[in-house]
């Protein structure tokens, strides 16, 4: 078990810039892994959609499900031919 702690410790002694940021040297590489999640997030295609396409049709869902519960919209049903 402490083999692995010493091989984990290892890597992470790799990364440059110990001395002079300690442990916020890992910041510019969690920024960089976030900027393109958020990338892939709104140019990449599911589909026919992106997770933004999708985060905006169930926030509206959301909204119209809360005016019908606030009462703000009257759902009628369509008029019998």
């Amino acid at each position: 078990m402490f083999g692995r702690s010493k091989n984990v410790a290892y890597l992470l002694d790799l990364v440059p810039g110990k001395r002079t940021l300690g442990t916020y040297r890992f910041l510019p590489i969690f920024f960089c892994i976030g900027g393109v999640m958020e990338w892939v997030m709104i140019n990449v295609r599911i589909g026919r959609e992106t997770f933004y396409d999708v985060y905006r049709r169930k926030k509206s869902e959301r909204e119209y499900q809360q005016k019908i519960a606030d009462g703000l919209i009257v759902h009628s049903e369509p008029a019998a031919k």
